[in-house]
């Protein structure tokens, strides 16, 4: 029997901060379907990752520098050759630490670093979205924000900067739903709580102990499976969302 689906246009999905953690199992979780996934980071294609497009589907930047986001965008746009984008997915953050790799406080953090954070973590995903809307658009696809935890509650690693960065880009989602929604573009957001990857920080198993219900870490693929569903069909009247993955740390 001659499977039904199998003469559809492959979907594409893109990528920012998919070297590790949440971006990495993300990029497996949509190969594994069958996605053409574009990805973004500030470092050359990790030639060890499990999935097959390589470099050719990459695109190096530093998110930080306007010019060479806007430089990307161009980039990407040229690599997709006129055909759409079904996904974005706005994963890429940085969180700057204290010497000694202590908590930066609203009083310790210095404007230069505010402005480098807000730069990846708030800017970066808009000027995405803005920058690929035609291409969003001819797909009606979906944008997915991720967030954090810590955007709405004072946390006891995440910085000042961090944290603000985040709650801004949970009020940019809803911006976003509303504005590009009359488009067909649904925009939500993600946000994980403490899941189990290479930048957990030390004291993490007593938030583990205290604060989370199912007293135990997430997995990067219990959130990857998550931004999947928010990239399918079965989400196509959710939008303006944001999901909270955290084992029910946030109640």
């Amino acid at each position: 029997m001659t499977n039904p689906t199998s003469n559809a246009p492959r979907r594409t999905m893109l990528l920012t901060g998919a070297s590790r953690g949440i971006g990495h199992a993300t990029v497996i979780r949509f190969s594994s379907a069958g996605w053409r996934v574009l990805t973004c980071s500030r470092h050359p294609f990790p030639e060890e990752c499990p999935w097959g497009a390589g470099p050719e589907d990459h695109v190096q930047v530093d998110l930080a520098d306007h010019d060479d986001t806007q430089r990307a965008i161009e980039e990407i746009r040229e690599r997709l050759e006129g055909d759409s984008l079904h996904a974005l997915v706005n994963n890429a953050a940085i969180s700057p630490k204290a010497d000694g790799g202590g908590r930066l406080s609203s009083i310790d953090t210095d404007i230069d670093t505010w402005s480098h954070v807000f730069r990846v973590n708030f800017f970066a995903p808009i000027m995405m979205a803005r920058g690929l809307l035609n291409e969003l658009k001819a797909a009606k696809g979906s944008v997915v924000n991720v967030t954090s935890i810590a955007g709405s509650r004072v946390h006891p690693f995440a910085g000042a900067a961090y944290a603000t960065s985040k709650a801004a880009l949970a009020a940019l989602t809803r911006e976003m739903a509303s504005d590009f929604g009359r488009f067909g573009i649904r925009v939500n957001a993600i946000a994980p709580g403490e899941i189990d990857t290479a930048i957990l920080s030390p004291g993490t198993e007593k938030i583990v102990e205290s604060q989370i219900p199912l007293r135990r870490l997430g997995t990067p693929d219990e959130v990857a499976k998550i931004i999947y569903v928010l990239c399918s069909e079965t989400s196509s009247y959710v939008n303006g969302a944001e999901i909270h993955i955290n084992g029910g740390q946030h109640v």
